[in-house]
């Protein structure tokens, strides 16, 4: 969440020529409702349930870039797929640089009702590790510009995960 999955997405999609894919947004476009509707309807389950369907769907589909949802690596069957089925990029970020992108983005569900800050680093405790485990790069999201991030993704993917550039 804020690590600029969405943004990097589109711009490595751009550059690879491949079609660029949001999870959430597919959920919204096959819901016709926002995300934080469906937490206020379903629950946090409900919307998993719903996230896992997406990323079977478009995790087999061919020359994409997909960005998931922070949440989406929780899911044992969304590691499995993500892992087998692409080259994953971890975009890690630090709690308290989430903090300061989105702390105050009250759209995001998972940040109602509570200090964004000591949320996100919860969060952060439980999916920093799953990351880890399927990610193909790590790349640390700091302060540099998406221009600049992109960049150095490219430069690793052909190395990294074979893909050429």
């Amino acid at each position: 969440m804020g690590a600029g999955k969405t943004t990097v997405g589109r711009v490595l999609g751009r550059r690879l020529g491949k079609t660029f894919h949001d999870s959430d947004k597919e959920i919204e476009q096959r819901t016709g409702v926002r995300v934080a509707v469906i937490f206020e309807i379903e629950g946090e389950a409900g919307f998993r349930k719903r996230e896992a369907g997406a990323i079977a769907r478009l995790t087999a589909l061919e020359d994409i870039v997909l960005a998931t949802g922070g949440g989406a690596v929780v899911d044992p069957a969304n590691r499995e797929y993500l892992k087998a089925r692409g080259c994953v990029i971890y975009l890690h970020a630090r709690p308290v640089d989430l903090a300061r992108r989105v702390g105050r983005d009250r759209s995001r569900p998972l940040l109602q009702d509570t200090d964004p800050r000591t949320r996100l680093e919860q969060l952060y405790r439980v999916r920093d590790p799953l990351y880890r485990e399927v990610a193909d790069i790590v790349i640390e999201t700091g302060r540099q510009s998406v221009s600049v991030l992109s960049e150095e993704l490219l430069s690793r993917l052909d190395a990294e995960c074979r893909l050429s550039v």
